[in-house]
């Protein structure tokens, strides 16, 4: 019997290839007439880096500027022509000088010095992952690393940071990078949100990035006020698209002016570590993450790998930290099965703590229940 072991990360403890490799580690002990392989996946988020060097692309080191300008050591992963940049490596949360958020100010800006550095290398296809991000300020701080400027009613550049696009008069783009016109960017994505609104980047995300009420509505205004900014300078009206709210924005800023298109995540990644080749023979695949519910439905990791995997006819079996999802929720997903720590430990804190030692638990119940040849 042939298993694919395709899981996301358990966010908090423990990374897409700790999973996969806790639950074949099992597999090879209890169970050696089993044949597995490992593939982990991600949406697109945080993981995206590691996915692309575990399908074979190299990491290029660059120090850039993180969320809140302070330098970090970050990279993107090369293969020939071809790079892979994750926003969160760069701008994200992860990256945040102490853990402690800054809505008002936090910046995109690393992850167009990445892009740039890509560029430079003579990149010419590059998926940027854009989960995670620290930031609301609709891409700006991306743009303006790659040479864009936004600048005030006095002529001067605007601080980064998203709350001071409500000042924003000019955006200068005759100093935009030329390299891009020769390059072809598509953003993975795991969200629909519009950039403006109820379901905008400020309003949905905002507080996840420590943003009061009241900054809320700054940061929205603030979005509105660069939506038409960008409108009036390059013609695109892209901020009511789907994806366009996206890591704070920044899916409206690599749409609008750096010409990006928008892909699910998950079918950017099964395609990029070679998914649909190692199914191919797979009797059943495991896949899983750290929490399955509603959101999982709406393109996250576990769902695109259940529906590839239906497609090719092979049975998927998923592991998480808590099951939400209702059988019927389940069954329509394409999970046959679904074991879940919570089973085991109720407690989410101890849970996450033991997370390793469960794992390998519900792993041990796995292969006990698989069939023998």
């Amino acid at each position: 019997m042939r298993i694919l072991i395709a899981p996301d990360k358990f966010k908090g403890s423990l990374t897409a290839e700790q999973v996969a490799m806790i639950i074949g580690d099992v597999l090879t002990r209890d169970r050696p007439d089993l044949d597995w392989r490992a593939c982990p996946v991600t949406d697109g988020g945080d993981g995206m880096l590691a996915a692309a060097l575990g399908a074979g692309y190299v990491r290029e080191p660059v120090t850039v500027s993180g969320p809140t300008g302070r330098s970090v050591d970050s990279g993107y992963a090369r293969r020939d022509g071809s790079a892979v940049v994750e926003l969160a490596d760069a701008s994200g949360l992860a990256r945040l000088p102490d853990g402690r958020p800054d809505p008002m100010g936090a910046s995109t800006r690393g992850t167009g010095e990445l892009i740039a550095a890509a560029l430079r290398a003579g990149c010419t296809d590059i998926v940027l992952g854009i989960g995670g991000s620290a930031s609301t300020d609709g891409g700006a701080g991306m743009v303006t690393a790659l040479g864009a400027r936004i600048l005030d009613e006095r002529g001067d550049p605007l601080p980064d940071g998203g709350g001071s696009l409500a000042d924003a008069a000019a955006l200068d783009l005759s100093g935009l990078d030329p390299r891009l016109d020769g390059a072809q960017i598509v953003v993975a994505s795991d969200v629909d949100n519009p950039l403006l609104g109820a379901r905008g980047a400020a309003a949905v995300y905002g507080p996840q990035k420590g943003a009061d009420p009241d900054q809320v509505a700054l940061l929205d205004r603030s979005l509105r006020r660069w939506a038409e900014l960008v409108r009036t300078t390059t013609g695109q009206d892209v901020a009511a698209r789907p994806g366009a709210g996206a890591a704070g924005g920044t899916g409206f800023g690599a749409m609008a002016i750096l010409g990006a298109s928008l892909r699910p995540g998950i079918e950017i990644v099964l395609d990029l570590v070679g998914f649909h080749d190692a199914l191919a023979g797979a009797d059943l695949v495991i896949t899983g993450e750290g929490s399955l519910d509603e959101q999982t439905l709406h393109g996250k990791a576990p769902a695109g790998v259940a529906e590839a995997a239906r497609r090719g006819g092979v049975a998927v079996a998923a592991v998480c930290g808590r099951n939400a999802l209702s059988p019927e929720q389940a069954e329509r997903a394409g999970f046959d099965r679904i074991w879940a720590l919570a089973d085991l430990e109720p407690d989410p804190a101890r849970s996450m703590a033991h997370a390793p030692e469960l794992l390998a638990k519900l792993a041990r119940e796995i292969a006990a229940d698989l069939p023998r040849s």
